[in-house]
């Protein structure tokens, strides 16, 4: 597996990531079956994974440190998150520096390891930034509790602020075929030094044929939480299912090789549920996106964000 620079942090990184989190930590997807993928992710080279207090009703986390009980940390970045938690049948949000710390804690017992390798702040807003904020965050690195700090937010305006902060370190982007205007801020982002991850690279499955034909229960999952909080991406994302009709290159596959040849990019993260599709996302960063392919993204695009304009 390609390994990447993570920014100026001196880590490196898979380029590709596993996605801990959605129904890959739910009760209802056996926990034989998302330990064994974890195993074949490791297995195929893959060193980072991304989770985060939050994910899959507060199960996720909790579940990876299993996974990987036994493993060799100081081989792998796993990054979690800060800021949100499942409570009460809900996500939670606390910025505060005290909730901060206690989630930090928690994550460190529910994950297995002593220090943090990178933790995110989960959806901030530009003007919780501050400098008292951050320099609360530092002392809380220098106790020992993570190492690198990043931004993890499909906000622009919010990244855009934490590339002039010294104390970020990473970013967390929303990058896809169906969200070709991030490039730009992915460059600004790379040219201050930060590592970038990008987020949805398999823009949600948009791109493919509707999983609603599909019974299993994962497809369902997916298809349900789309109907319900993406549909302008799914209609978008209705234009490209060209890139699952090809002959020499998956769908995902192709998904992933546009992401990652975006200049900065230091690693996609993408979950699943299923080994075969495992296998098929870690084999793409080996993979050139073939010129005519690429060449038809660009036009769909154009076209796309052509739409976007004139409404």
């Amino acid at each position: 597996m390609e390994q990447r620079p993570l920014g100026r942090t001196g880590l490196s990184v898979s380029a590709i990531g596993f996605g801990a989190a959605s129904f890959w930590g739910h009760p209802a997807f056996p926990e034989t079956d998302a330990v064994r993928l974890v195993h074949r992710a490791l297995d195929l080279g893959v060193t980072l994974f991304d989770t985060g207090p939050a994910y899959s009703r507060g199960q996720a986390e909790a579940r990876l440190g299993r996974a990987l009980a036994g493993r060799d940390p100081s081989a792998l970045v796993v990054a979690t998150k800060a800021g949100t938690c499942f409570e009460g049948g809900r996500v939670r949000r606390d910025m505060s520096l005290p909730a901060i710390e206690a989630s930090l804690e928690l994550s460190r017992r529910r994950l297995g390891l002593e220090v943090l390798p990178l933790v995110h702040l989960h959806g901030p807003s530009a003007a919780e930034l501050t400098p008292d904020f951050l320099g609360g965050l530092q002392r809380l690195r220098d106790r020992g509790l993570f190492l690198q700090l990043g931004v993890n937010s499909f906000d622009p305006t919010v990244i855009e602020a934490a590339l002039a902060l010294r104390e970020i370190d990473t970013v967390m982007v929303d990058i896809n075929v169906l969200r070709p205007e991030r490039v730009p801020l992915v460059a600004r982002a790379a040219a201050a030094g930060k590592g970038v991850l990008a987020g949805m690279p398999l823009a949600m499955g948009h791109t493919a044929p509707s999983r609603l034909r599909d019974l299993r229960p994962s497809s369902l999952w997916y298809a349900l939480r789309a109907l319900k909080n993406h549909r302008a991406d799914m209609s978008a994302g209705r234009r490209f299912r060209f890139l699952h009709q090809q002959p020499d290159i998956t769908g995902p596959q192709a998904l992933l090789a546009w992401t990652l040849a975006v200049p900065g990019v230091s690693a996609a993260i993408a979950g699943t549920t299923r080994l075969g599709h495992l296998e098929e996302n870690v084999a793409a960063p080996g993979l050139p996106l073939p010129e005519n392919l690429a060449v038809r993204i660009a036009r769909t695009q154009q076209g796309e964000l052509a739409k976007k304009i004139s409404k």
